[in-house]
């Protein structure tokens, strides 16, 4: 098929609806810039749905001395925290001491650094603890004594990827879900982009192009004729869900024995979060999958330090996502010590043509700092606002005011009696304040139509499809929510069968 001839023109085009696209369309929509952004699949399909799942500063990177990473990290804790605080919330981390592994001045050393290389109002200090008298000992062998406790956060890391894509689409962006990409070509100040939907091609323009594919980037460098100086490198990490496996809120940072270290936290209530690994990847990003070898390593290692022995019978849910990395240096194949974490950016840019922006890398904890930073380097060639609204700007859904979120889903509660307590909950923690938007005219759970299965009513299965983009039972289970896993799969199959009819009844004649 030939692209249409009616052409929209855009200020910025970006490529990739993961968590730095979605970020980047955010803050330019923010400024006042004419925004578009394409994803051809789901949002957060791919890397950005399959993180460890915490916002943190990353406390294994002092180790490798990148301390400018750390930093930038530590202090986005606190502002996504304000920006989005349904969606990122306090973790207590334990960190026993193991006697073979880092002396314990060290780590030591290493938390005070921590809680000081960027400033706290919100997070606590960490502190040594005894694990025979702390109630975070209960869950570890008595063997373990020593230990150490200091605060990160997690996320939702599919939903931030929305939050964003929302406050983009609040300040007029175009978000295409499900438009893959096909190529881009210079026309002297523009960006001539053909787009593919459904098996038909059309044609926008943009001023500048921003190249935010993740994984697929090289791939769309490519469908461009831009030159890139980075090599990426895939890197698979794993984790398993498997059910809750301690009291209490904290979790748990553990040195594995090779001298990694690992990660178990609650996670969604009634389950435990252990992951993760890191592997090289070098089939392609959409076939990635956990292996025996990486279950059987995270189990070995968190049965080290757990009383009651977690096994493969435990896992309720596995997931596997790559992260692409850049190198800093010439490491060998499998060496992954020269790659990082952080992010970089290439610009190609001649006078008189249109500029595109290639983004390397990144972490879910800095992709509002990444957007930030992009689109200075974009404004510094582009006749823009250079000012950012997004340090200080709230995402649809976290506007609570003074009373906060309890305030606010105590108000709800006292508004709504007849919603169980849970699910009020749950709507508050996904949707934020847009709860309100959901629940409206709502006056009894008969109001919210069928029960699909767990607490899953057809209004809110709606309610993703018109505002959230929302299309498959993949879409609804896993990403918009994790009712995946609470759902049968009699449950799923029910939602299946309304999806397809719903699409069917909605698709032209």
């Amino acid at each position: 098929m030939t692209a249409e001839s009616t052409t929209k023109i855009y200020d910025l085009f970006v490529i990739g609806g993961g968590i730095n696209g979605a970020a980047i369309a955010c803050d330019a929509a923010g400024r006042g810039l004419s925004v578009a952004l394409a994803e051809m699949q789901d949002f957060a399909e791919g890397t950005s749905s399959r993180s460890s799942k915490l916002i943190h500063g990353g406390l294994r990177y002092l180790e490798t001395y990148d301390f400018k990473l750390v930093r930038d990290a530590l202090l986005e804790r606190e502002i996504l925290m304000r920006r989005t605080p349904h969606l990122v919330w306090p973790l207590r981390l334990v960190l026993p001491y193991v006697e073979s592994q880092r002396p314990r001045w060290m780590i030591r050393l290493g938390l005070l650094f921590y809680d000081y290389l960027a400033h706290r109002k919100i997070l606590r200090r960490s502190e040594a603890i005894d694990l025979h008298r702390h109630p975070a000992g209960a869950a570890l062998k008595p063997a373990y004594r020593h230990a150490f406790a200091y605060s990160d956060c997690r996320g939702d890391d599919a939903r931030l990827v929305i939050a964003n894509l929302l406050g983009a689409e609040r300040n007029g962006a175009d978000i295409l879900a499900r438009h893959r990409f096909i190529g881009a070509e210079r026309d002297g100040d523009l960006w001539r982009i053909t787009l593919e939907n459904m098996g038909r091609q059309f044609a926008v323009a943009s001023r500048a192009l921003v190249n935010a594919a993740g994984p697929w980037v090289v791939d769309v460098t490519g469908r461009m004729n831009v030159p890139v100086g980075r090599k990426l490198r895939l890197v698979r990490g794993s984790h398993v869900v498997v059910p809750r496996q301690w009291s209490g809120d904290h979790g748990y940072f553990l040195q594995t024995r090779d001298g990694r270290l690992m990660e178990a936290f609650p996670y969604e209530g009634d389950f435990t979060s252990i992951g993760t690994t890191d592997e090289p990847w070098d089939e392609a990003p959409e076939k990635v999958t956990i292996s025996d070898e990486e279950i059987d390593y995270m189990l070995a290692e968190v049965n080290e330090f757990f009383r009651k022995p977690v096994t493969r019978a435990d896992i309720v849910w596995s997931y596997s996502g790559v992260r692409p990395l850049f190198e800093t240096g010439g490491g060998r194949d499998g060496d992954l010590s020269t790659l990082t974490r952080d992010y970089s950016f290439e610009i190609d840019h001649r006078e008189g043509e249109a500029p595109v922006l290639t983004v390397f890398g990144g972490k879910l904890t800095t992709h509002r700092r990444l957007a930030e930073h992009a689109m200075q380097k974009l404004c510094a060639l582009m006749p823009w606002p250079q000012a950012s609204p997004s340090r200080s700007d709230i995402l649809p859904g976290g506007d609570f005011g003074a009373t906060g979120i309890d305030g606010y889903r105590k108000v709800l509660r006292a508004r709504l009696p007849w919603l169980p307590e849970m699910q009020a909950n749950r709507y508050v923690q996904l949707y934020g304040t847009r709860a309100d938007e959901l629940l409206k005219g709502a006056a009894s759970l008969a109001d919210l139509g069928p029960l699909f299965g767990a607490d899953l009513y057809q209004r809110e299965v709606d309610f993703l499809k018109e505002t959230e983009w929302a299309v498959t039972v993949e879409d609804v289970i896993w990403r918009r929510s994790k009712l995946g896993l609470r759902l049968s799969p009699v449950e799923i199959g029910r939602l299946q069968s309304y999806l397809k009819e719903t699409a069917i009844s909605k698709s032209p004649s």
